[in-house]
């Protein structure tokens, strides 16, 4: 059934009220790092039916700075300070949307991260983004 989760990813647990407005949001933890995902609902899609890119956009910094973090094993604080998104295809309703994160560096007062956003193996988006560091890397 397309609406089911695939195995292996768990409902995002540390959240806020804007993930919860915005979610739900899954994760899993991989060899690779962390997976973020979503089920594309109509409440995240455009009026054409294609999911909206506020909603890739979100998606992407909360994959971004949640690997950056080292969620699920860190709770390291930091806040986006630069985000920059290229879409180069889409999403529909009911598609499972992954994002798959490499980390490139966190150091004690900023930390760099790319996101790629996929539905199956056809990649829809990359984004890059720069945090932060509150904690001074503690």
């Amino acid at each position: 059934m397309p609406d089911e989760i695939p195995a292996g990813f768990q409902v995002l647990s540390r959240s806020s009220p804007f993930i919860d407005m915005a979610g739900p949001l899954y994760y899993q933890v991989t060899d690779d790092g962390l997976l973020i995902a979503f089920r594309a609902e109509e409440k995240h899609c455009n009026s054409r039916g294609f999911v909206h890119g506020g909603m890739l956009s979100t998606a992407a910094d909360i994959a971004l700075g949640y690997s950056a973090g080292d969620f699920p094993d860190g709770n390291r604080a930091m806040v986006t300070t630069s985000i920059t998104i290229d879409f180069a295809g889409s999403a529909r309703l009911g598609d499972w949307v992954v994002f798959k994160t490499d980390v490139q560096k966190v150091g004690r007062m900023v930390a760099f991260a790319n996101t790629y956003a996929h539905v199956g193996e056809k990649r829809i988006a990359r984004a890059s983004g720069i945090f932060s560091v509150l904690d001074g890397g503690s």
